[in-house]
């Protein structure tokens, strides 16, 4: 349980972050590097920096793109009480199953609940 508030704290830390953008020319927020260029190459370089995890906030398109380029470590997804009847499905464009072990879950008092889902060592960052 201490990894899982350990992880869900990391958003309001105070880090450096990089954005993904094609057309920010300059970040108003501190600590900030713009990145271009391919999702993957970008992505592993900030894996191989000394530091802490890299926590990815975005819409569905670029939550697909990272599940796609198989650069997931480890899901943190939060399941809300609250029907909405659309919205964009993020596992939408992976090619075949892919084996995830809960390795936590919370729930909250309004009736939210977050698990942490992690896929097998060898096959993060292999391509599918």
């Amino acid at each position: 349980m201490a990894e899982l508030d350990r992880a869900l704290r990391a958003a309001d830390e105070p880090n450096s972050k990089a954005v993904f953008s094609e057309s920010l020319t300059e970040a108003r927020w501190g600590k900030t590097e713009i990145i271009r260029g391919d999702l993957a190459t970008e992505i592993a370089r900030l894996k191989a920096q000394q530091g802490k995890d890299i926590l990815a906030h975005g819409g569905a398109g670029f939550a697909r793109s990272l599940i796609a380029a198989n650069l997931i470590d480890e899901y943190r997804l939060v399941t809300h009480p609250v029907v909405v009847g659309r919205g964009l499905p993020i596992f939408s464009d992976i090619a075949a199953p892919r084996d995830l072990t809960l390795v936590g879950s919370r729930s909250f008092p309004k009736g939210a609940i977050a698990n942490i889902y992690r896929p097998p060592t060898n096959e993060v960052g292999a391509r599918s």
